[in-house]
């Protein structure tokens, strides 16, 4: 059977008509014969939706009973027995009532597709699940309801539904969206229009990285190599040098200038390993490119120019960046460079910039000459210079009339192998001063044409220049051995620097260790792996690259053991004797970052444990003091009544009554402090957040205070607040209270509130004695009591209680100095993007 494909119009907020696309679409579908059924659509009393749905076969929807109320959903049984050939299926992040057929309303989606039903949905751009921090960035507000965004990328086709935020802001005006009375909470809220803004380049950036995703795969398929400059994208060629920062910053200077402008960096390094570029200096150029918003590559190429332009090829880039060549006049005798080979062969869908920097034209060093082995095309090169320069030679000399003599010819014949040294070393150049020394002979010697030589001083020129050849090229030789190996300690010497500095700075991250040990030695997957004894199955520690190429040591092309049972794995190529040592130091830096991870797990565990015990030592004295003070006052009161040696009159039972009343009244507030901070300490408080005014919660926290001892100024103007009623009544009362137990007799405390921006500001002002700025933040620990407040007093958990409260509905809670003496407590909250219409109580809000 096959699957069914599913069409999604993505919208940037509520009400820019994704609902009424998906119904114009299946009315378009069934005037062209296709068969299509509504599975689930909600028109949210909008009086054009409504009538769009006039005409559509609706499935019955199923009802369900959850806490004394009728709610209806999706049947999903019922459209799979239609099978209608299109399904529209409203609200795709919808969270379903409990006692559903699934909890998410994708998942209904999900088996319709399966069932090989086609489906058409909706969703907005604030309930995709990677956004979610984004969006509470711009919003306020955290979206409870969210869908996988894979469930979106694997649709058939996206759709855009855009509007301008001033159109939808007076779509809102006109009621065409909500109903009229919640029109201005809505404009002043969520639908204002640096929000609307926000969220609509959210989309258009979301859906524009889908589209090239399609692009990319199609130029994959059609095996495309040309580049469509369908967005600027600009790549940065590094080498490794400090002039790396100016190319990176001048490459993210002009993606600004084009909307949507990418910035990817990368690095080619050669396939033998090692290279002269600084680790260090790589790592601060990857952090800047990543900082600038780009992306940072290493690949592996030997021809560097190749590899560059096959990269920027296969990321469909339109210009590459690159600095001016470090080289010396004299060193371009060796080639034109980087740079001007790329923009030979870029062709002409590829910008090339040659950037000038400070490092110019100042060299580029023996060691960076001569860091790494001889190419292929260099040996072949010294071949052809020492083999075949003196066969021509000798036919330019046999050609002219009255030619060089004996002497010149020798120096020109001892050029060649010069030169064949300084391509391909000793055996190039021995093969060269062999054949110049036998065509000498032949060609140049008298007699000629014989292999005899007549004259001594010619034999004692002969063996001369074949004693300067070999003597040369052993010279050079060792000269070039030397080099590399200046150039590979040079390498190594920098990478163990690196790597015992991030040892003092105590680097923890054992994936950027890995990953550094791929890119030092170019391979293509590096694994730690690690086993409790000599029979136990081996198992991955820390692995980069590709994730199933290692599962044992001896699948890997080198392995370095550390100890008796862990060894650092790596597959890509064989690594020469000589890289080893390098190796072996990152693998016993491996295996201390490992060990470092697992003692900080096993220190944080312990320093909850020390909490905890600091916590419980603190209860324990809460109990033994505390706790028994109100108990011993009921105890005595109660022993009182009880007691037939005395007899009480009415005004004395009343009293000890009340006693009795308020010592009840203190040990149940201890106790529930003495819950709620367990509650937190143990991350059980699950605050269900609905839009309240707060002017209907404060009162009621304020009912365990005198009258007189509080002045409320709450304007009935405020916006909504998002929180949970009971969490913010339990912290508004224990805040208060700890400033009416602090303010002098006859000094109200002062509970105010303000709008600020989209968070509202509760402030408890008392004229107590106030707390110092270094006791500000203390006085929110636990079991925490400021100056000398009396024992009996309770046991400090009070503020701890409301700010961890606070903090779990996403406000916060901050001490600062009243003016003229005393403290006020900050309580802010987040505000409501406007009142949702009536529903009980649910585990999550329902889209809109």
């Amino acid at each position: 059977m096959r699957r069914g494909k599913l069409r999604i119009y993505l919208g940037a907020a509520p009400g820019v008509g994704k609902t009424y696309a998906m119904l114009s679409e299946a009315h378009r579908r069934v005037e062209r014969g296709t068969d299509c059924a509504v599975g689930f659509v909600e028109h949210h009393d909008r009086p054009r939706t409504e009538v769009m749905l006039h005409g559509l076969e609706l499935v019955p929807r199923r009802e369900i009973e959850y806490r004394a109320t009728t709610f209806t959903e999706m049947d999903v049984d019922a459209v799979l027995a239609r099978r209608p050939q299109v399904a529209l299926v409203d609200e795709l992040a919808h969270t379903n009532v409990p006692g559903s057929r699934n909890t998410k309303r994708w998942q209904d989606v999900e088996e319709l597709l399966a069932a090989g039903i086609d489906v058409i949905s909706t969703v907005n751009i604030q309930h995709l699940e990677s956004l979610g921090d984004v969006v509470e960035t711009i919003t306020g507000i955290r979206q409870k309801e969210t869908v996988p965004d894979e469930v979106v990328r694997r649709a058939d086709q996206i759709e855009l539904v855009d509007m301008s935020p001033q159109a939808l802001r007076r779509r809102m005006a006109h009621g065409n969206i909500y109903q009229p009375d919640k029109v201005d909470a809505a404009l002043s809220n969520y639908f204002r229009p640096g929000n609307l803004t926000a969220l609509r380049e959210l989309a258009l950036l979301w859906v524009a990285d889908r589209v090239d995703e399609y692009l990319q795969q199609y130029r994959g398929e059609h095996n495309i190599r040309s580049t469509w400059q369908a967005r600027e994208r600009i790549v940065v060629g590094l080498t490794g040098g400090p002039e790396g920062r100016t190319l990176i910053r001048r490459a993210a200077r002009l993606a600004e200038k084009g909307a949507g402008g990418e910035v990817l960096a990368v690095y080619i390094a050669r396939s033998d390993g090692l290279t002269s570029a600084s680790p260090k200096e790589l790592a601060v150029q990857r952090t800047l490119v990543e900082d600038l918003g780009g992306t940072f590559h290493h690949v592996i190429g030997d021809d560097i120019p190749t590899a560059l332009l096959d990269f920027s090829r296969g990321v469909n880039a339109t210009q590459i960046v690159l600095g001016v060549s470090r080289r010396k006049s004299w060193q371009y005798v060796f080639g034109p460079g980087v740079g001007a080979t790329v923009a030979r062969e870029s062709g002409p869908d590829l910008d090339v910039h040659l950037i000038t920097h400070d490092e110019a034209g100042k060299g580029r060093g023996l060691p960076i000459a001569r860091g790494t082995r001889l190419g292929r095309s260099r040996i072949i090169s010294a071949w052809l210079v020492g083999v075949a320069g003196p066969l021509l030679l000798t036919l330019a000399l046999t050609r002219v009339d009255v030619g060089p003599d004996l002497t010149n010819n020798v120096l020109l014949f001892l050029l060649l192998t010069v030169a064949a040294a300084l391509l391909g070393g000793l055996w190039p150049a021995l093969a060269s001063a062999t054949v110049g020394s036998a065509l000498l002979n032949y060609f140049f010697t008298p007699p000629v044409h014989t292999w005899i030589i007549a004259e001594p001083e010619d034999v004692v020129a002969i063996a001369v220049f074949f004693a300067v050849a070999v003597s040369v090229a052993s010279v050079m030789d060792l000269a070039a051995r030397r080099t590399h190996q200046a150039a590979r300690l040079r390498a190594e010497s920098e990478i163990l620097s690196l790597l015992a500095g991030s040892v003092l700075r105590g680097e923890t991250s054992l994936d950027a260790l890995l990953e550094r040990v791929r890119e030092t030695f170019a391979m293509e997957s590096v694994a730690l792996l690690e086993r409790e004894s000599d029979v136990d199955p081996w198992t991955c520690a820390g692995r980069v690259g590709d994730p199933g190429a290692i599962e044992r040591p001896e699948d890997a092309d080198v392995d370095m053991p550390v100890g008796d049972h862990m060894a650092l794995a790596l597959s890509g190529r064989v690594l020469p004797a000589e890289d080893r040592r390098v190796l072996a130091a990152f693998a016993a830096q491996a295996a201390v970052v490992l060990d470092r991870q697992r003692l900080q797990v096993q220190a944080d565990r312990a320093k909850e444990l020390a909490e905890g015990n600091r916590i419980r030592t603190a209860l324990l004295a809460a109990v033994s003091h505390d706790l028994r003070t109100p108990l011993a006052s009921i105890k005595a009161s109660v022993s009182s009544l009880r007691s037939d040696d005395v007899a009480w009159s009415q005004e004395d039972e009343a009293e000890l009554l009340e006693g009795i009343e308020e010592g009840a009244d203190r040990l149940g507030g201890l106790v529930d402090n003495l819950l709620d901070m367990s509650r937190l300490q143990t991350g059980t408080v699950t605050p269900l957040i609905r839009e309240i005014d707060l002017d209907e919660v404060v009162p009621m926290a304020l009912v365990g205070v005198p009258e007189d001892s509080v002045h409320l100024d709450i304007p009935e103007t405020l916006p909504m607040v998002a929180v949970d009623k009971g969490l913010l009544e339990r912290a508004v009362a224990n805040v208060v209270e700890n400033a009416v137990k602090y303010s002098p007799d006859g000094r109200p405390v002062h509970v105010s509130a303000s709008a600020m921006g989209h968070r509202v500001e509760l402030r408890v002002a008392d004229r107590g004695p106030g707390v110092p700025d270094d006791a500000k933040e203390r006085i929110f620990e636990p079991f925490q009591r400021y100056g000398d407040a009396p024992r009996g007093a309770g046991v400090g958990l009070g503020l701890a209680v409301a700010r961890g409260f606070a903090e779990a509905m996403g406000g916060t809670l901050n001490a600062e100095d009243t003016p003229g003496g005393g403290l006020t407590m900050v309580l802010t909250l987040r505000t409501a993007p406007g009142r949702p219409r009536a529903q009980p109580e649910l585990p999550t809000t329902t889209t809109t």
